[in-house]
């Protein structure tokens, strides 16, 4: 089964049986239940809803499916077309709209897409939330609009522009600055939207681009995940063309990688560091990051007199524990940076702007910058489990066997050592455990992995 329903939306692989994968019929469903939950939350006032897309194979399929399936239930949409997930979420907030939906499986294989669901402040829905609308799908007990009350397209524009600007309008993005230096970029946008703004945004920063993989046919030229063993053709581009850096975005342009002038990777987990240490310099304020990212985060924030919290993994839970401590600048491991200043949504395009303003005024070469950040080294490994084992038990265990230590049960467990960690989370649509861990070397990293897999596998008696 390939039709994965979560409380952050619907993906699937395209095609095959209805129910088991995301089928036109699958679509209209969803989005049924959608615009049915929207209009709840409205007392069932007149709704307009923000469509955009990736550039998925797809997408254009989905996409009109989505549309004509909202004008049927009476909603006025808004379709931005090809569009990042951020500017999407901006778009929401741009026009005043009650909602939007992002046509995107983010760092997914070709063959999938999905729905990911937004609320009026261009935010993801909240569990709650989700849970209504996977309910309202069940509920077959409904009547559409009538002639007289079916929806209309609104507008269609390219908002693309709109989230360049509104970027390079930001008061900490040093534009001058940047075009001082101007930086030679190499960039990799997998063959998607980000073929698109990536490049505008760099030239409008006075950057000299070498474009890899930007024409938007969504034939993604690699695995659009943006993990080092991905990353071997851009980083062959940087040293070959003496580039000044590399930037690499997932196909729906959230997450942000940096590659050095040496090829080597900058690390997905200290794209956020570099631009939190920027936005602390200018003022000491908190920071928010999830478990499972680095504690580099942590380290930098408290240098500069600052705390930080971590939040359940998840942009939702993130953006929930930004909004409770006050942070200016929060975001996820993965290379997902939310600036609050712009909007609450994890964002490459402003990652991309303050990330070279602070490389500008430091005044450095990537190497060097990433080197005034501590070293930390992840290991990232799951547990196979039988669908008898009660996953939640065992986790219990392992928080009871180390309740001497800094525990935080949130989200799974995880527990911090003097000089490591480890966290320990279930999957949601599979019988697995991951393990997350993090410290000062490799080995060490992995050491802790296999220390944690040897002890859950013995408390579930697998061997």
């Amino acid at each position: 089964m390939t039709l994965i329903k979560s409380i952050s939306g619907i993906r699937g692989t395209i095609g095959g049986a209805q129910g088991d994968n995301l089928t036109p019929i699958d679509v209209v469903k969803f989005t049924s239940a959608y615009a049915r939950f929207i209009s709840e939350k409205n007392n069932g006032k007149r709704l307009t809803i923000v469509v955009g897309r990736d550039a998925r194979i797809s997408g254009e399929m989905v996409g009109d499916l989505i549309e004509g399936t909202l004008l049927g239930c009476g909603v006025d949409v808004i379709n931005v077309g090809l569009c990042t997930t951020p500017g999407t979420e901006m778009a929401v907030i741009g026009h005043k709209a009650d909602g939007g939906i992002i046509i995107t499986a983010s760092h997914n294989p070709k063959q999938w897409n999905a729905l990911k669901l937004l609320n009026e402040k261009g935010e993801f829905l909240n569990d709650a939330e989700g849970k209504r609308v996977l309910a309202l799908a069940e509920d077959t007990d409904y009547e559409f609009p009538y002639i007289d009350q079916i929806g209309k397209v609104v507008l269609r524009e390219d908002f693309n522009p709109h989230h360049i600007k509104s970027v390079l309008d930001l008061p900490l993005v040093d534009v001058e600055a940047v075009r001082a230096k101007g930086f030679k970029v190499v960039v990799d946008a997998v063959n998607s939207i980000g073929g698109v703004v990536i490049p505008n945004l760099l030239r409008e920063l006075g950057c000299e681009v070498v474009e890899i993989n930007c024409e938007p046919t969504g034939h993604f030229a690699h695995n659009p995940e943006p993990l080092p063993e991905n990353l071997t053709e851009i980083s062959e581009a940087v040293v070959r063309e003496k580039a000044d850096l590399g930037v690499v975005v997932d196909p729906d342009v959230d997450r942000l990688c940096f590659v050095n002038e040496d090829g080597s990777m900058f690390g997905e987990e200290y794209t956020l560091v570099a631009v939190a240490d920027y936005i602390l310099s200018q003022g000491v304020g908190n920071t928010t990051s999830n478990l499972s990212s680095s504690r580099a985060l942590r380290d930098v924030t408290e240098a500069h007199g600052g705390s930080y919290a971590a939040s359940a993994v998840g942009e939702v839970n993130v953006v929930a524990k930004m909004k409770e401590t006050g942070a200016v600048i929060g975001g996820e491991g993965n290379g997902g940076v939310i600036y609050p200043e712009l909007h609450y949504g994890r964002d490459a395009l402003v990652g991309v702007g303050l990330f070279l303003t602070w490389l500008a005024q430091k005044n450095m070469t990537m190497t060097q910058l990433r080197a005034t950040y501590p070293s930390y080294f992840a290991s990232k490994n799951k547990i196979e489990l039988t669908p008898a084992i009660d996953v939640d038990k065992v986790l219990l265990e392992v928080k009871s066997r180390y309740s001497n230590e800094n525990v935080n049960d949130i989200d799974g467990v995880k527990i911090d050592f003097a000089e490591n960690w480890v966290h320990l989370r279930k999957s949601n649509t599979e019988p697995i455990i991951r393990v997350y861990t993090e410290a000062k070397s490799v080995e060490e990293a992995e050491t802790l992995a296999q220390k944690f897999i040897a002890e859950i596998k013995a408390i579930c008696n697998l061997d």
